[in-house]
């Protein structure tokens, strides 16, 4: 059926991507249904090569800390710091132990180096500091804006002090403590000083929005954009660290949502720079409502996709990524009335799919959703298909490159 379908299946390359959608996006989302596959990043990283060239994109950014990848900007534009420092520290989640993330790295420096910044690749991470285990402490992000501010439009406007600030804090392992994510007794995020600091951060961020032609003419557009994204970054934490202190039962729902939502205004904040190509999770990126399962409990949240997309209409564009095998998870061939089973049948090993033509093509027989005997690989639900822009389907995922590494391939979404 799928093979009798004329102009559904494509090459998997940047030249096909465009083809499929109405005008290039300022977003192109490309999505991976598990995490830690070499292969799909491999596959990322050469579709990047091929937008930079033929697309006009200069920016990538992934499902990583927005704070640690300043360091990545940092070295890929300028050769500050050590790829060795910067793989270690400039990524969340155990990425930078990637071998495709170190050779993403290397070869935009070797673009970079002697061209000026108008032609330079950049890197950014669009999560927030976030982890599995809980939520990084606000002072990286509130004492950078707060000291941006001060240097710019002086202290007599800030709403505090930076030793106020310092002591509404406290001691960092406070916010970090890996037993809140469980147990919301542990958490501080609904204390007296996290109540305050909540307002305070807000007063900031306000006061950055209402400086704004002083600051754009006083500094540089890119230490503005670095001063909004602590405003961003500082104002999620700490709504993020409230809802950790949270005991309803919408507290899961809620930080999962919260989660999102930072990536969807850091995704936005790169659309206004120029257009970039997105990489997480398909969970992060699909324009439906997405789903998962929590210590048995079901939760469903509007994706940083979903978010986007709202906002930008044609601007955003999502491929989803759905495999075949991944036989060293114990992911074998998929059954034929699948999506990913009829798409395994054909002789490509890897394929670009116009998702809406397939979704018509199978509108008369649906096919079944695809169960994972491994909890780390989220199958394509069919019924999303009519709303990616584009599939992308590997046959087979190859055993690891290494087996020594650390990626957190069981981190789910």
């Amino acid at each position: 059926m799928v093979t009798d379908t004329k102009d559904t299946i494509h090459t998997v390359d940047a030249s096909a991507v465009l083809r499929l959608l109405p005008n290039r996006p300022r977003l192109l989302a490309l999505g991976e249904p598990t995490h830690g596959e070499e292969s799909l990043l491999d596959l990322r990283n050469e579709l990047f090569r091929q937008l930079v060239e033929q697309g006009g994109y200069r920016t990538i950014t992934i499902e990583s800390d927005c704070l640690a990848g300043l360091l990545v900007d940092d070295y890929v534009t300028s050769g500050a710091g050590s790829l060795d420092v910067v793989m270690e520290h400039g990524f969340s989640h155990g990425w930078g132990a990637s071998a495709a993330n170190r050779e993403l790295v290397r070869r935009m420096r070797a673009h970079n180096d002697g061209r000026p910044a108008s032609e330079q690749l950049r890197f950014a991470g669009f999560d927030g500091p976030l982890e599995i285990t809980g939520a990084a402490s606000p002072r990286r992000a509130l004492t950078a804006l707060h000291a941006y501010l001060s240097r710019q439009v002086g202290a007599g406007l800030l709403p505090c002090t930076a030793q106020t600030l310092d002591r509404l804090l406290g001691a960092d392992d406070r916010w970090t403590d890996p037993a809140a994510m469980t147990d919301p007794s542990r958490s501080v995020g609904q204390s007296a000083e996290a109540g305050r600091l909540r307002l305070l951060a807000d007063d900031l961020v306000s006061l950055l929005d209402a400086q704004t032609p002083q600051l754009a003419a006083a500094t540089s557009p890119e230490e503005l954009d670095r001063a909004r994204l602590h405003g961003r970054t500082a104002t999620g934490l700490l709504r993020y660290h409230h809802w950790m202190a949270d005991t309803s039962p919408a507290r899961m729902a809620r930080l999962v949502g919260l989660r999102d939502e930072m990536m969807a205004r850091n995704l936005l904040a790169l659309a206004a720079r120029g257009p970039a190509l997105v990489h997480a999770h398909n969970a992060h990126l699909q324009r439906e409502k997405s789903s998962m399962r929590m210590g048995g409990t079901p939760l469903e949240w509007w994706s940083a996709g979903a978010l986007v997309s709202e906002q930008l209409g044609e601007e955003y564009a999502f491929l989803a990524t759905a495999l075949g095998t991944i036989r060293h998870r114990g992911v074998d061939a998929p059954a034929p009335d699948t999506v990913e089973g009829l798409l395994h049948a054909l002789p490509q090993d890897r394929c670009l799919v116009d998702a809406r033509r397939l979704a018509a093509a199978l509108r008369d027989t649906p096919p079944v959703p695809r169960v994972s005997p491994w909890f780390g690989y989220a199958p394509l639900d069919p019924a999303h298909l009519a709303a990616a822009d584009g599939l992308v389907f590997l046959k087979d995922v190859p055993q690891p490159r290494s087996a020594g590494r650390t990626v957190r391939a069981s981190r789910g979404v």
